[in-house]
């Protein structure tokens, strides 16, 4: 099993208290996913961040349904938090959330490490991770930073109200 890793950083000029908050609710989930990936969050709301806590969601790709459970299986807020799957698309995936204090304002770190199904024939992996999988993660990485600059910006209060009352 080969393990893949994509690492992603972007500084936003919030306080990093103002960023943390916003992941701990993984509600939020929704706003930072593409549209396309149909994310829907099956664990019923609210949902108190904490080491151990299992979150059931699905999203869609290529068509398919795809079910996902994670656990959140370190949780030092306002530091970082790691969640990995304990079922779903991939044999393999921890995602370490990072959040430094810097300038002003935080740097987001997100590290991911993943493996394809094992199920894949090695040659194939390859050529499903390089012109699939890799692509589709980055577009969501994309779309990620895209998102928190949006919702960070200047007129965060607006943003944020319009995230949680719409």
């Amino acid at each position: 099993m080969e393990i893949h890793r994509l690492n992603r950083q972007q500084w936003i000029d919030r306080p990093l208290d103002d960023i943390y908050e916003f992941f701990e609710r993984p509600e939020n989930l929704a706003t930072i996913t593409p549209p396309s990936l149909d994310f829907q969050l099956l664990t019923p709301l609210p949902i108190a961040m904490r080491q151990g806590r299992i979150i059931d969601y699905t999203i869609r790709f290529l068509g398919v349904r795809l079910r996902w459970r994670s656990i959140i299986s370190v949780h030092q807020p306002p530091d970082c938090f790691v969640d990995e799957q304990l079922k779903g698309p991939y044999s393999f995936w921890f995602h370490r959330h990072r959040f430094n204090r810097e300038k002003g304002g935080t740097r987001i770190i997100d590290e991911v490490y993943y493996a394809l199904p094992v199920w894949i024939p090695s040659m194939l992996s390859v050529i499903i991770h390089r012109q699939l999988v890799r692509p589709e993660l980055e577009k969501i990485f994309d779309y990620r930073r895209d998102q928190f600059s949006r919702l960070f910006s200047e007129d965060v209060c607006d943003n944020l109200v319009n995230l949680h009352f719409r």
